[in-house]
């Protein structure tokens, strides 16, 4: 820094400092280019940036890299003769490209402003999820911004899964993900050989541009479309989900003991005579969670034991990077992907019954009225006394019964401790204003090929909602915790509706007769009072379907912004560490607080960003998985009518879901009858403008199913009284 003339050119840059903290030999800021280039008014070759900027030889080529990842983001551009102009200046706009499964697409810009369409034509050059320069040419049709290409600044797909093709003699490969809607033409005599419908991975070698489609080998066979797992097998590639530790993650996990030792246990809280114990699904491996009640003289203590991952897992291994870059665990129907190997997941870290595990302990008292006063967190030692399911407690819970063993028969007064707290837990939620939404979940049962026999509905019973109180209240401790020592973490936020949506909720709902509370800012406790109104309206489904669509999605965050939905001031996830990422941070976080530290694994900012995007990932890979098991169920039953309720209103049709099968499918536009169907988005129907038919969210109907095609995924229905 003292190279530098505090009173020259250089001297100016206003985060001069920031760049001298961070490189021994610090260059120009980003902000500070960009601010030269806005002076000038007019493109800048390199050597005049030179020039203006005071470079000095020996820095004019990282100078040049630090041009070159700027043109990388589109920050700058460079014209034809080679000289640099900021985007904006030319009206051009950065961001990702969205595909369309019929051929069209969008750019989302990087600013976050209003997405481009481009048209068919304009996605010839381009793949799903490249980045491009775009420059608006007008707009379309539907009053949207159209756009050109200008520019691609990042190619996004080097391998693609997809299905073998001949036609005429030319081998194809179909991509699998919908929104790619150009096939890849396959290099003669290169690769790996594959037959017609074959599934295979190929890598793209050329990319597309207007005049050519893109070219790549195969370098994958996967199998047969019917293959059992190849559901799993396709969703792992199409979505980049990473499925293979890396040698390095796997050499740290091996140097791992079996077992925990004297020495990891040595100066923990030792819990092991308390009787915690694990309650999850029956088919669980991973016990992240332990609890235990008893009843006081002024409330309860209630203790949640976790699994002390931070322990095993240090920031910067080759097991954290592992971890970082899957997310979180994915589970698909027969198969899980988890976030850490097995030994970790299953075994060292999962809260196994009578064995010793290290855990992080949250022990908290807790008031008549549920209110959480005095907690406390620490590491500890424990001894799962029983590992039992949902069903089981809850049939002991709701039953006079008891468990044959005497073992579990002695654990019965902690469970009715445990069912007498969450009772006022419960009620605590209530008055909280919470919004609870019923939901039916499915659960697939196979046959001993691996096909489903059946698809049943998976009900939740109290049980289930006593272990969901107990997590709620540790999380809102842990965030309280992390929130009173200023250390950062990660926070589960979840905003209120946005305005747009809040008023086409209030308009569908004064159809009804109906109102929300709240004026402008509603609460989650006016959205809970108005779920209570319609409870036992014939209506109720849509109506509630209807609200929960008003609000946005939950993510990650750095920034408290609070949980709409549960009510919270502030909420983060603490409980799930062994299959998620953001519970490992908020993990490290509270024991940098408890050893006097801080800590941090970088921009909170971009790790909450992507720890949202792997939880979406997964969350469509999973989607993709279930409709294609039910996709292959529903082949055997062409022909049959079904009853069922529309689950959502789109304008190229309606979506049914089928009631004693909970499979969807769609009945196109087409299919409503001889009339022009008119959509309205904001009253979720369609509209005959001839007959007055209408077709409205939740309405019953009969269909019949004429179509269930797997390679396309659809499943389609007809009316059955058409």
């Amino acid at each position: 820094m003292s190279m530098i003339n505090p009173l020259g050119m250089r001297g100016r840059d206003a985060h001069l400092a920031r760049e001298a903290k961070r490189y021994e030999h610090p260059l120009p800021s980003r902000e500070f280019i960009l601010q030269v280039l806005e002076e000038q008014g007019r493109p800048v070759g390199f050597d005049e940036l030179c020039r203006l900027l005071e470079i000095r030889p020996d820095e004019c080529e990282p100078f040049q890299r630090r041009l070159g990842a700027m043109e990388r983001e589109a920050q700058l551009l460079r014209n034809r003769k080679a000289a640099y102009i900021l985007p904006e200046r030319a009206s051009l706009i950065a961001g990702r490209v969205e595909g369309h499964p019929d051929g069209y697409g969008f750019l989302v810009p990087d600013d976050g402003s209003e997405d481009l369409s481009l048209e068919a034509r304009q996605m010839a050059k381009v793949l799903h999820r490249d980045r491009a320069l775009v420059r608006v040419v007008g707009v379309d049709r539907r009053g949207r911004r159209e756009g050109v290409i200008v520019e691609v600044l990042e190619r996004a797909n080097s391998k693609v899964v997809g299905r073998v093709l001949v036609e005429h003699g030319i081998t194809l490969v179909v991509p699998e993900n919908r929104r790619i809607n150009q096939d890849i033409l396959v290099a003669p005599d290169d690769g790996v050989a594959a037959k017609p419908g074959q599934v295979v991975v190929v890598e793209i070698i050329e990319q597309p541009d207007r005049h050519a489609k893109p070219i790549g080998r195969i370098v994958e066979v996967l199998g047969g479309y019917a293959d059992p797992g190849m559901e799993i097998e396709i969703a792992l590639r199409k979505h980049e989900l990473p499925f293979v530790f890396s040698p390095g993650a796997l050499a740290e996990t091996a140097a791992l003991p079996d077992q925990v030792s004297l020495n990891e246990s040595g100066g923990r809280v030792d819990l092991r005579d308390l009787p915690l114990l694990t309650i999850d699904g029956d088919t669980a491996k991973d016990f992240d969670d332990a609890v235990f009640a008893e009843r006081r003289a002024d409330g309860w203590r209630l203790i949640v034991a976790i699994a002390d991952v931070s322990h095993y897992v240090q920031p910067g291994s080759a097991l954290d990077r592992a971890a970082a870059e899957r997310g979180n665990s994915v589970y698909f129907p027969r198969r899980v992907i988890p976030m850490l190997p097995e030994k970790l997941s299953n075994g060292l870290c999962s809260l196994n019954p009578d064995v010793d595990r290290l855990v992080v302990a949250c022990d908290m008292e807790i008031g008549e009225r549920g209110e959480i006063g005095h907690y406390r967190f620490y590491p500890a030692v424990f001894r799962s006394h029983a590992r039992l399911t949902y069903d089981q407690v809850w049939t002991w819970l709701s039953t006079a019964g008891q468990p044959a063993e005497a073992g579990l028969a002695a654990l019965l007064p902690h469970l009715r401790a445990l069912y007498d707290l969450f009772h006022v837990l419960q009620c605590a939620r209530e008055q909280r204003g919470a919004i609870d939404f019923e939901t039916i979940e499915t659960l697939m049962l196979f046959n001993d090929q691996g096909k489903i026999e059946r698809i049943v509905p998976a009900y939740r019973n109290d049980a289930h909602r006593l272990i969901e109180e107990c997590m709620l209240a540790a999380n809102v401790c842990a965030s309280d915790f992390l929130q009173v020592n200023r250390q950062a973490c990660l926070y589960r936020v979840h905003q209120g509706p946005t305005a747009e949506k809040l008023v086409a909720l209030r308009s569908f709902l004064a159809e009804f007769g109906l109102a929300l509370g709240g004026g402008d800012t509603p609460t989650a406790r006016d959205y809970a009072l108005l779920l209570e109104q319609v409870r036992d309206r014939p209506d109720a489904l849509l109506l509630q379907t209807v609200m929960l669509r008003s609000l946005r999605q939950a993510l990650y965050s750095p920034d408290n912004v609070g949980h709409f939905g549960l009510a919270y001031e502030h909420y983060t996830h603490f409980t799930s560490p062994i299959r998620r990422y953001p519970d490992l941070l908020v993990h490290r976080s509270i024991k940098a607080v408890l050893a006097g530290q801080h800590y941090s694994p970088g921009s909170w900012q971009e790790v909450g960003v992507h720890c949202s995007q792997t939880e979406r990932r997964a969350d469509e890979a999973t989607r993709d998985v279930l409709n294609w098991l039910k996709c292959y169920y529903m082949r055997d039953r062409i022909g049959e009518v079904f009853a069922g309720s529309i689950a959502a209103v789109v304008p190229f049709g309606v979506f049914v879901a089928l009631d004693e099968i909970h499979v969807e499918g769609l009945i196109h536009v087409s299919e409503l009858g001889e009339d022009y169907f008119q959509y309205d988005s904001v009253k979720h129907q369609m509209l005959g403008q001839r007959t007055g038919r209408r077709y409205r969210l939740a309405d019953r109907l009969r269909v019949r199913l004429v179509r269930a095609d797997l390679e396309s995924g659809r499943i389609d229905f007809v009316p059955a009284d058409a």
